[in-house]
């Protein structure tokens, strides 16, 4: 099975959606709103296998040198064939492109993101004017990096992970 994986286009946002909620249902990924995926399809990179969009993930700058992985899904009947490995892959390219340096995940699988190098962390890593910046975000993504209490309802059990690229 030939797989590539290649920055996404918005007519591949209703793949994206479809994969998303198989995850979504089994509350292993975040849903989110279909025009928020059509205002990022850019950040998106997709698998693509015999015209199926089979997997996807993306990558979502949160300051100067740090990104965040979000929203990396495998179709179920596809997983364990390193099309995630894949995902990942060309999510890191983008951000060292990019000039970032470290590399954010809020996840439940924990075992997968740590054998590319991410590591749990504790507190936020980024110096006191940084994070005074970070709080003005409304981005929920910057809220889970700087583990405030307001998204804790959302993110019960995931784990916070960082990559230093």
């Amino acid at each position: 099975m030939a797989v590539i994986v290649r920055p996404a286009r918005a007519s591949d946002v209703k793949s994206i959606r479809s994969i998303i909620d198989q995850y979504a249902l089994q509350r292993r990924l975040l849903s989110k709103d279909t025009v928020k995926l059509y205002e990022d399809v850019q950040e998106f990179f997709v698998a693509e296998s015999d015209g199926e969009i089979i997997g996807c993930g993306a990558l979502h700058v949160l300051w100067e040198d740090l990104g965040e992985v979000r929203t990396v899904a495998v179709i179920e009947k596809y997983r364990r064939m390193k099309i995630g490995n894949q995902i990942l892959e060309a999510i890191t390219k983008r951000a060292i492109s990019l000039g970032l340096r470290r590399l954010f995940c809020l996840t439940f699988e924990t075992e997968f993101f740590a054998q590319h190098g991410f590591e749990e962390i504790q507190g936020t890593p980024v110096e006191a004017e940084v994070y005074q910046q970070l709080l003005r975000s409304y981005d929920e993504g910057i809220a889970e990096f700087l583990d405030l209490e307001s998204v804790k309802p959302n993110t019960l059990g995931n784990t916070r992970m960082l990559k230093i690229l």
